[in-house]
């Protein structure tokens, strides 16, 4: 198995979407404190006003100070036959986005054929810039062939133009694809949740969680944070400002976790020094996967705080 090497130190919590046609609310992104804004060509814009919304990111790209906020584009998908206008527009910016979002992937074909179309309008640029992918799983198709999909995307990360870096669990397309129907509990959910966060973990991917679709409900929007971080999820997709804070809280590291952390490495490095292998802690036998989730709690809070 290839495995990705990616941007999974980046903080993308909180991934809140905008329309790339509407210039008053991307310009006000710098405001909102979020780890990631997704600049879209896609769902968010309507068929006639696509044009507007590629010709729009490019100048925010090149005049707005994004500050904390890592800025990404979403393009359409492989199959709408929009991509490479997307692509050749949004990236003529003097400053490029770090991230480039790509919906809809169900084929592993999709990412070869998406590769040479990025590597094609990036050629122009003396310095052979690399970008981040994060793909989303939003078919039963896509769910199904998702392993082979990231075997082929940390394939060409090796050499080609992207290094993939996470996946998106795009909910209510893939509710509308499978005919179920969307419950408060999402149970119906569960399976594919899992699945992509099994798969994303599989390759060191970032696993970005379904969209809390009333944004009004704040206390839902707490509950399902907490479910998704639970599971293993790193971030979660926001549309409304107000989301923001409540997801980031929610897919950060505890205090309580942190000091936890803290403690076990150094217990585990007195141990080491002494020469002891196995050993408990606070009544638990201690073992690599303990230590190694301890040292990814303590990156993701150093990370975190190095933004704020």
């Amino acid at each position: 198995m290839h495995t990705s090497r990616s941007s999974s130190s980046t903080p993308r919590r909180a991934i809140l979407y905008v329309p790339g046609n509407d210039e008053k609310k991307l310009l006000k992104i710098p405001q909102l404190n979020v780890d990631c804004v997704v600049m879209d060509c896609e769902d968010g814009v309507a068929a006639n006003r696509k044009e507007e919304a590629r010709t729009t990111i490019c100048k925010m790209l090149d005049n707005l100070n994004f500050g904390r906020t890592e800025p990404t584009v979403r393009v359409n998908s492989v199959s709408s036959g929009l991509v490479e206008d997307d692509l050749n527009i949004t990236l003529s910016a003097e400053n490029l986005p770090p991230t480039i979002m790509l919906p809809k992937v169900e084929y592993p074909t999709e990412l070869e054929w998406f590769s040479y179309i990025l590597k094609k309008a990036l050629s122009s640029r003396p310095e052979k810039p690399k970008l981040n992918l994060i793909i989303f799983i939003e078919t039963a198709v896509g769910l199904l062939n998702m392993r082979d999909v990231c075997g082929k995307g940390c394939q060409l990360s090796e050499s080609g133009p992207f290094n993939l870096a996470g996946l998106v669990f795009g909910s209510d397309d893939f509710v509308a694809d499978i005919g179920a129907t969307r419950t408060t509990d999402a149970k119906e959910l569960l399976y594919a949740r899992q699945n992509v966060v099994v798969t994303a973990k599989a390759f060191r991917l970032q696993a970005i969680d379904m969209v809390h679709i009333d944004f009004k409900d704040l206390d839902g929007l707490r509950q399902s944070s907490i479910e998704g971080a639970l599971m293993g999820f790193t971030g979660k997709q926001v549309i409304h400002p107000n989301q923001v804070p409540v997801v980031q809280e929610a897919f950060s590291p505890t205090p309580e976790k942190i000091e936890w952390a803290t403690e076990l490495i150094k217990a585990f490095d007195e141990h080491q020094s002494s020469g002891t292998g196995a050993f408990t802690f606070r009544g638990h036998m201690i073992d690599m996967p303990l230590l190694l989730q301890a040292q990814n709690i303590i990156k993701v809070a150093e990370v975190i705080k190095g933004k704020t």
